[in-house]
């Protein structure tokens, strides 16, 4: 790893009331206030892990800002390339927890942020990617603005013209792509992704990406009800590279949620050029999916597979491709177990669970 890794996107707060409490118990009273968010997520876990991770956003010129690059900073994020402006605010989401049947709950809380309202030209993108070998960012930044959607056009480019890795979670996010009125957010999220994609070496997805942003289905699937076919997801990445060549690598998390507490956690990665599909975790040489049976939070587990991704294709112990997969799956598992978007997880922890380290007892 002689480079470091540049992500680009929103950091909010995140407002959670405590324990398994909904809103309606929780408030008025007291509930607890973090910072996520997806493009924060992947770079805190990678200097968590020990690599050199760097944040672009747009903050605004206030305390709260403050505090938030003062909580990247002391995870090992580098910040310096961090906007202030005066305008805007930052922007909030509220996650109520679910237990057993009844499901979690995001609000978005955006509208107006910092980040959605600054221009493309505000960034100086080639500083910003001076000393980057990758680039990250997911398609949750371009769902909040038009001048979001600009800025990741922009970036990207920069990226490709000093010849970085460009990786992108599609992350559709049904709730947002509400800037073009009279588009509805899927069709809007497919024109905007479709546009981007041809600039994208390295696509990240979860089961219903694909679907809702590309028309890509994988057969017998069944999201809602947590029902995959895992042997069909191979055909859903290879379409997707007929229909972007330039994607050199397809990872697909597959989540069968049985509850809110007690999913299956893998996913798959596809070669572009070969065919070549991996599965993780694997067990006696098939495919078996970590049995995650009681959930502390599930939010920011697909961000931490992504940084697994791309700690592994960046790391020459774990480059092959069967290794990479691996760890990212096993870093996202552990994710599941850390309250609060980051996965604060060591790469010694990710080692043992790969090892088969994954029963919980006291290290002692």
């Amino acid at each position: 790893m002689s480079g470091r890794v540049v992500t680009f996107g929103e950091v909010m707060g995140r407002i959670s009331p405590l324990g398994l409490k909904r809103f309606l118990q929780a408030m008025p009273g007291t509930v607890e206030f973090t910072f996520g968010g997806a493009e924060a997520n992947v770079a805190v876990a990678l200097a968590r892990l020990g690599a050199r991770a760097a944040l672009v956003t747009a903050l605004p010129d206030n305390l709260v800002a403050d505090a938030c690059v003062a909580y990247l900073r002391g995870l090992g994020v580098e910040t310096d390339l961090i906007v202030r402006r005066p305008e805007g605010r930052l922007g909030l989401y509220y996650a109520e927890p679910g237990a057993n049947q009844r499901p979690s709950v995001v609000v978005y809380d955006r509208e107006g942020s910092t980040v959605a309202l600054t221009e493309s030209s505000a960034y100086d993108w080639d500083r910003s990617l001076e000393g980057a070998d990758w680039f990250h960012t997911t398609g949750i930044t371009p769902a909040l603005s038009a001048e979001a959607a600009g800025a990741v056009r922009a970036a990207m480019a920069a990226a490709r013209r000093r010849g970085a890795t460009v990786s992108c979670d599609l992350n559709f996010r049904r709730k947002l792509w509400r800037w073009q009125p009279g588009t509805p957010p899927r069709a809007l999220a497919a024109q905007t992704m479709r546009e981007l994609l041809p600039m994208v070496d390295v696509l990240i997805a979860n089961e219903e990406d694909a679907a809702e942003v590309l028309g890509i289905r994988a057969a017998d699937t069944d999201v809602e009800a947590g029902r995959l076919a895992v042997d069909r997801y191979p055909e859903v990445a290879a379409r997707i590279v007929a229909e972007f060549p330039n994607i050199r690598w397809v990872a697909v998390t597959l989540r069968e949620s049985v509850s809110a507490d007690y999913n299956r956690w893998g996913g798959l990665l596809y070669e572009g050029a070969t065919g070549r599909v991996e599965l993780a975790p694997r067990q006696d040489g098939r495919y078996a999916p970590y049995e995650i049976r009681d959930i502390v939070d599930r939010i920011g587990a697909g961000d931490a597979f992504a940084a697994g991704l791309i700690f592994g294709m960046r790391t020459p112990e774990l480059a092959a491709p069967e290794r990479t997969l691996a760890f990212a799956v096993a870093l996202s598992c552990l994710a599941h177990s850390v309250y609060g978007d980051f996965a604060l997880v060591s790469r010694a922890e990710v080692e043992a669970l790969m090892k088969g380290s994954g029963t919980g007892r006291v290290q002692r």
